[in-house]
């Protein structure tokens, strides 16, 4: 089972969701883990190849993205609630920073 690995702020921001929330977002890591996709996900391509976010449907609009293709873990990028129909542009360019920290290191 590959480890999790939090990029910058993702950890925190996780903590910082609803307990519900929260919950289900570690039963899809955990998923993850496993090797199985998460239940409700779409690709991030804007963010890069590989990407996906984890749609959390709890007490409000909460997403997780992540990257699984690395062979030593997965790597969270970035953790946020939802507010609007489209992804806010500074949640997507946080989270393409963050995997541009991760490609170049692999």
């Amino acid at each position: 089972m590959k480890p999790l690995k939090f990029m910058g702020s993702s950890l925190d921001d996780l903590k910082n969701f609803p307990e519900e929330a929260r919950k289900v977002s570690g039963f899809e890591l955990f998923s993850v883990q496993q090797g199985l996709m998460p239940s409700d996900f779409r690709p991030m391509l804007a963010v890069g190849t590989g990407a996906y976010e984890i749609r959390i449907h709890v007490m409000g609009e909460w997403r997780v993205i992540y990257v699984a293709k690395m062979q030593d873990a997965i790597y969270v990028l970035h953790a946020f609630q939802k507010k609007t129909q489209k992804t806010n542009k500074h949640d997507i360019e946080l989270a393409a920073r963050r995997y541009k920290q991760i490609t170049k290191e692999e």
